[in-house]
């Protein structure tokens, strides 16, 4: 089944954005979409929130979708402003979570609205396509970027994507691997089309969420130093009902 809900930023569309944007501008609207969005995720129970990031095209929307639903599709249309979905994971028997998963835009007319997905997210995943060295790049780019502005305590995933076509391979798995070592990222190579690896990335994301994390109920808190260990399992692919708690700009 699809997700019952995908948003992203109402102004997208609109090709004088952003200088109509009701955040630059409060007179032109009084809710802002992106506050309205962000504190109802923040404000439901038992959440992780997890933002995907990376160039255009390195397949972070089909990374999400055979993650959530177990499919993918061939040919994709390039997201808007971001999606978002969500996915449940048992770490144990006292222990369940719920990934809140925002699919961000990678084109670079989107970028400035990263921050406001990443600001207080408890985990990012990083793509970038094994066929593409700019690819690289860029997601190094990215991590830097977290690293700097994003919570101290953030668990960052690198994601080498398009692993089924390695006889079109730039990046060599030990440079990507390097990389991640350097920066103490988790790291793996993943294909969103035979799904290799795309269960695991976010198993160990769980894994190496702090436990009084994980297991947090209500918004998120202070992240301690254990690691919450034990198998995971996957359910189905979930979206969340609740009122939305407007911030009304000043």
């Amino acid at each position: 089944l699809a997700p019952k809900r995908s948003l992203s930023h109402p102004c997208l569309g609109n090709r004088n954005w952003p200088s109509t944007c009701p955040a630059n501008s409060p007179d032109l609207f009084p809710i802002s979409f992106v506050f309205f969005v962000w504190d109802y995720v923040q404000h439901e129970t038992g959440k992780q929130t997890v933002v995907l990031l990376g160039e255009s095209a390195v397949g972070k929307s089909s990374l999400v979708l055979r993650f959530v639903q177990n499919d993918f599709q061939e040919y994709r249309e390039s997201t808007i402003g971001a999606a978002f979905l969500t996915q449940t994971v048992k770490i144990n028997d006292q222990t369940t979570i719920k990934f809140e998963i925002w699919d961000t835009a990678g084109q670079e007319r989107y970028k400035s609205l990263a921050p406001m997905y990443y600001r207080n997210a408890n985990c990012a995943v990083v793509v970038y396509d094994i066929t593409s060295s700019a690819s690289l790049e860029k997601a190094k780019v990215w991590i830097r970027e977290l690293q700097k502005q994003a919570d101290a305590q953030i668990v960052i995933a690198l994601a080498g994507n398009k692993a089924d076509l390695e006889e079109r391979r730039q990046v060599p798995t030990e440079e990507a691997q390097r990389f991640a070592e350097e920066e103490n990222l988790l790291f793996f190579e993943t294909s969103a089309k035979d799904s290799t690896n795309v269960s695991d990335i976010f198993t160990a994301i769980a894994k190496k969420l702090p436990l009084e994390t994980a297991a947090s109920r209500g918004p998120r808190g202070a992240a301690g130093s254990r690691t919450a260990g034990g198998g995971v399992s996957l359910n189905q692919g979930e979206t969340q009902d609740g009122p939305l708690r407007p911030h009304v700009l000043g």
